[in-house]
């Protein structure tokens, strides 16, 4: 992958999301009103309240994460909220462990990474998210860990022996992001962490 499909992928997630957040918004105005004039309630309207409010949450971290990102910054509170948001509709506890605001392509990476970690915990766990001298470390920790050898063990060079499938796109894509911005990835792996440095 070149650092032309890379700009191409990023403006393609851009659109799909840019796209498809005013339709979930528009839905969410929707069931508010229906809430507020005594409209359907129950466990079906709960059940789509959940899923528009999860759907829109991972687009809106999709959108950071796969989409275009200059050195605009993010502050803590947006970051913070919208991990919130992405916990709430998963298994996997999030700690953002930053108090400045950073960079969106940063953040861009580190979402990535957190991405890698989260394919390992189908039984979910903790991702821990630091930056300390501009070193980013993204820790993931459960009792149990799903590891994909071959993705795991070629992050760092993002070339790797098997076809990289759709729900695994963010393995391809962090190194290729993190070698446009000048940073070198770095992956360990135990039985029950995996770690991500950039």
């Amino acid at each position: 992958m070149s650092a032309t499909d890379v700009n191409l992928a990023e403006l393609i997630g851009s659109r799909i999301c840019h796209d498809l957040i005013s339709p979930i918004g528009a839905i969410t105005n929707g069931l508010e009103l229906l809430e507020m004039v005594g409209g359907a309630q129950g466990p079906e309207m709960e059940l789509i309240s959940g899923s528009v409010g999860s759907a829109g949450a991972r687009i809106r971290f999709f959108r950071v994460a796969f989409g275009s990102a200059s050195d605009q910054p993010l502050g803590r509170a947006e970051v913070s909220a919208l991990l919130k948001d992405v916990e709430a509709a998963g298994r996997v506890r999030v700690r953002w462990n930053l108090t400045e605001a950073v960079p969106r392509n940063q953040v861009k990476l580190a979402f990535l990474a957190l991405m890698c970690c989260e394919s390992a915990m189908p039984f979910g766990g903790e991702v821990t998210i630091r930056n300390d001298v501009d070193q980013w470390t993204v820790t993931g920790v459960a009792d149990k860990l799903n590891i994909d050898s071959d993705l795991w063990n070629n992050l760092p060079k993002g070339r790797f022996a098997d076809k990289v499938t759709p729900a695994k796109v963010q393995f391809a894509l962090l190194p290729e992001t993190a070698h446009a911005m000048r940073r070198r990835i770095t992956a360990e792996t135990t039985a029950t962490r995996v770690e991500i440095r950039f």
